[in-house]
């Protein structure tokens, strides 16, 4: 398809782009097949549009907002719900998001937040990624009953999110629980966490496009902590590389072995063996990362009572979803 320079065409797909900030492929050919409509005067079939076509208008919007620090991303989703069940050999969703290159996300959040707020939705990260991320069960997930019980700011808690949240002259303070769920709710509508069919809540591929530096800088160790190194709580797919909170992982728990699901039949294929990228010991695909992790925890966690195995699920009232871990340095 021939752009002829930027005009017209382009920036209203870089408006489209504006008004939602993310689009999967299949939402994208419409939105270019109505802009070129219009344009042409002749109706454009949507089907014709190709990832070639949205390709080259994404490079051309992203050569005018890249001095605003602004570019339109790709990845896949991990999730394999999204998979085509009655053609599983179906490339994964391909989304493209828009996102800043260099400002703290936080500090994105910090116009339209109170530093309280900023401070709840860092303890939820906490909870997603140190808590419910351990080296016997990588969730990477929180439920709403979970997020709304983050909502007071304990002296703990304090301590982790005063860091870049502080108001000026005092600590952070509480959320009520009709503030922290209405919170979560806008971080789901703005596009930054989503819901699983069994109420489990992460983030979604902009947001860890997005956030992908600030994850790593935040819970992934530079230095001995006067014991021993942990192992990183970001961990990355060896085939594609982008991080993974959704996939499958090796099979001993201390090997850093983790691939997504739409990567793996790709990786095994060109290895000529199903064998761990990392220590070259059988992979099952038994091993989970993300919600299906947390789920089979649930299965196996000792349980002394009803109760307690009424709470190992997203409708349960407070459970945590993560194996109880006392070792505090376990990656």
């Amino acid at each position: 398809m021939e752009t002829n320079g930027y005009d017209d065409r382009n920036r209203a797909f870089l408006q489209a782009f504006m008004a939602r900030s993310t689009m999967t492929f299949e939402e994208a050919q419409p939105v270019l097949a109505a802009i070129l409509s219009a344009n042409q005067g002749t109706t454009v079939d949507p089907e014709g549009i190709t990832h070639e076509d949205i390709g080259a208008f994404v490079d051309a919007a992203n050569s005018a907002i890249s001095p605003f620090d602004l570019e339109i991303r790709t990845t896949r989703r991990q999730d394999p719900k999204e998979a085509n069940q009655d053609a599983p050999n179906t490339p994964p969703v391909l989304v493209y998001a828009l996102v800043n290159t260099t400002s703290d996300p936080l500090t994105q959040l910090a116009t339209t937040y109170s530093a309280d707020e900023i401070a709840f939705v860092k303890r939820v990260l906490d909870f997603m990624f140190d808590t419910n991320n351990r080296r016997r069960c990588e969730g990477m997930v929180i439920t709403q009953m979970q997020a709304v019980q983050l909502a007071k700011a304990g002296e703990d808690r304090r301590r982790s999110t005063n860091v870049g949240t502080q108001q000026e002259g005092g600590a952070a303070q509480n959320l009520t629980m009709t503030q922290a769920q209405d919170m979560m709710k806008s971080l789901v509508s703005e596009g930054w966490l989503e819901k699983s069919r069994k109420g489990y809540l992460s983030l979604t591929p902009r947001a860890l496009m997005e956030l992908r530096t600030w994850l790593v800088s935040t819970y992934n160790d530079d230095e001995e902590d006067g014991r021993r190194r942990r192992a990183p709580r970001i961990k990355f797919c060896a085939a594609c590389k982008d991080i993974i909170t959704v996939g499958q992982r090796c099979d001993d728990h201390e090997c850093l072995g983790r691939l997504h699901d739409h990567c793996v039949r790709n990786f095994f294929r060109m290895q000529q063996a199903e064998k761990c990228p990392v220590c070259k010991e059988d992979w099952s695909g038994e091993s989970f990362v993300g919600e299906r992790a947390v789920e089979e925890a649930s299965r196996v966690r000792p349980s002394t009572n009803v109760r307690q195995r009424t709470q190992d699920t997203p409708e349960a009232d407070g459970d945590s979803g993560a194996p109880e871990d006392s070792e505090e340095e376990e990656g």
